[in-house]
This record gives structure tokens, C-alpha cells and sequence, in this order.
């Protein structure tokens, strides 16, 4: 009997939105994720105490200031385990750009080429990588001109329309449409409990997909941020999903078919592209979006520097 988890990948392709590599081979997804917040989780475990010590020894040895180096074994370490999360995968892996500099284009795209020159150092191709950036204004400006240079962008916290369109207007690989979040976002407007088929983050994601159909984008949606499996198969046929390992073993350990949720819309027109008042301002009057992407920086970068300080404690 098939598993819900082998059901999936035949309408989608799976993400693994983890930086555990025991949790990598056993779920064998396309792509995988790191970020601060998956670094930190794994700082303390067992398996990545060799690495940590090595690539801060190494870190420790760089010239500069200690601001300069603890800003480089952040660096180091994050491309580390991207490496060897690579190697363990046959497409991408995301890596991101400080959440600090979510509002900042040109240090964004100098950020995104330290990582991707760490990468390519490693062995591992800039084909092989995505450059993570929130999808702020200034965010998918700096997407917009790495895609230009040949290196591709996954832009994060998504939860509006305007963030959506812009993305597609700047040509960006892929974006990532957030769906618990959006949910917990109603639930706590509500008090209510969705099922799947009415749930407001799947009807995001929904619309997303819609759009870039109906508009013919190139652009790859990939459904993330995922609270139950209910709201994983209310999206099979997203291009994309990235889903955390509880997730994937509770789709892994469950037998059933998966019906096919999306079909993606023929490309029938193509709305203008917006400009940044006409941004800003389709985005202020989303008051989930701007509440939930504003939230999602502050916790990016909360992570960052615990990160940055645990890395600190150990550099000495």
C-alpha cells in the first residue's frame, strides 16, 4: 500500500523544511531549507559538534574584528551545513539572508554573493542554490537583480497578493506562500477552527497558485509553514511544499491515495506590473500581511542573534 507521503510527491514536489540531516535521508526530499532558526535547533545536537568546531576554528582565524568574524562564522557555518545537506539531495539547497537586512537592497545583494562565492568554494554550484530574502519591497528588489546575474531567489514570509505580484513582476524562481501562519493569524481574529477545504492559509495558497497561472509566470509556488497534514493534502498539486519532519513522518507512517487538490489555471492575462506606491499600498491595506510579515522578520532575526550568540560564547 502506498503511503500518503509517497502519494503526495506525485502531485508535488516535497521540501524538507529542516536542516536535520537524519531527517533528510530518511524522508528523501528534492530540496531542503537552512536558516537561522533550523541552526540553532541543531546547535546543540550530538551529530554537528565537529562541524560547528571546525568551521569556527576556521571562522576564529579570519582577519577583521570580532563583529567581522562572528558576521563570517554565521556565514561559514550556515554554507557548512548547506553543503552537506546538498550532497544528501538531488536539487536545492535555500539559504538565508539575515533578516536585518530585509529592508536594505544592496547590502542583500552583497550578502547573496558572499553566500553563494562560500557555496561555489565548497564545490557546490550556484545552480544548486537559492538565495532566501523576505519578500519586503526592498527584499524582492535585490531578487530581482540576482535572477538577472544567474543567481535564483526563493522569497520568504510571503502572506499578501502584492507581495505575490511583485515577486512574479521581478521574475523571482520561486516564492514561498506562508500557510499556518496566515491561519493562526484568522484563528486569533475568529476564535474559530478551520477545517482544510475552508481554511484561510490553503485559500491563500490557493490564490497564489491561481495567480501565477492565470498570468503565465514562471515563477514556482511552493506551499510552506504547514501546522497539520490536513492543510499539506488540501494543497497536493502545489508546485512545492515544504513541510517540517513531525509532518513528513506522519505522512510517511499513514497508507491512502492523495487526490489532487490544485490544477493550475491556464495563462489568460497577465495583470500590470505594480509599482512601489502601488505596492506599499496594496500592502498596507492587507492588514494580515502586514501584520504577519512584520512579525516574521522580528522572529527571524530574534533567532539570528541567539544564533550569533551562541556562536559568540563558543568563538570566545
Amino acid at each position: 500500500m502506498t503511503t500518503r507521503l509517497d502519494a503526495l510527491k506525485r502531485h508535488s514536489l516535497v521540501v524538507a523544511d529542516t536542516g536535520d540531516l537524519d531527517a533528510i535521508e530518511r524522508y528523501r526530499p528534492h530540496d531542503a531549507t537552512t536558516n537561522p532558526s533550523l541552526l540553532l535547533k541543531a546547535f546543540d545536537l550530538p551529530g554537528y559538534q565537529a562541524l560547528i568546531d571546525e568551521e569556527l576554528a576556521a571562522a576564529k582565524a579570519e582577519p577583521g574584528d570580532a563583529e567581522t568574524r562572528l558576521e563570517h562564522a554565521v556565514d561559514r557555518l550556515a554554507v557548512a551545513k548547506g553543503a552537506e545537506i546538498a550532497r544528501r539531495i538531488p536539487g536545492r539547497i535555500s539559504t538565508e539572508v539575515a533578516a536585518r537586512l530585509s529592508f536594505d537592497t544592496q547590502a542583500s545583494i552583497r550578502k547573496a554573493h558572499e553566500l553563494v562565492e562560500r557555496y561555489e568554494r565548497r564545490g557546490v554550484e550556484r545552480e544548486r542554490v537559492l538565495i532566501k530574502l523576505a519578500a519586503t519591497w526592498e527584499g524582492i528588489r535585490a531578487a530581482e537583480v540576482l535572477e538577472r546575474e544567474g543567481i535564483q531567489c526563493n522569497l520568504t514570509l510571503l502572506f499578501g497578493e502584492a507581495q505575490a505580484q511583485a515577486c512574479f513582476d521581478a521574475g523571482v524562481f520561486l516564492v514561498s506562500p506562508f500557510v499556518g501562519r496566515v491561519t493562526d493569524w484568522y484563528r486569533k481574529e475568529t476564535g474559530r477552527d478551520y477545517a482544510p477545504e475552508e481554511d484561510p492559509g490553503v485559500a491563500f495558497v490557493r490564490g497564489v497558485c491561481a495567480l501565477a497561472g492565470r498570468g503565465g509566470y514562471a515563477t514556482v509556488v511552493m506551499g510552506a509553514s504547514f501546522r497539520t497534514t490536513g492543510q499539506v493534502l488540501a494543497l497536493a498539486g502545489c508546485p512545492r511544499l515544504t513541510i517540517a519532519p513531525a509532518l513528513l513522518e506522519e505522512l510517511a507512517a499513514e497508507e491512502g491515495e492523495v487526490e489532487k487538490a490544485i490544477a493550475l489555471p491556464a495563462a489568460s492575462e497577465r495583470p500590470a506590473p505594480l509599482d512601489e506606491p502601488a505596492f506599499r499600498w496594496r500592502h498596507n491595506q492587507d492588514a494580515m500581511a502586514n501584520d504577519k510579515l512584520a512579525e516574521g522578520i522580528r522572529r527571524f532575526d530574534e533567532d539570528q542573534r541567539t544564533l550569533e550568540a551562541r556562536i559568540a560564547e563558543r568563538l570566545g
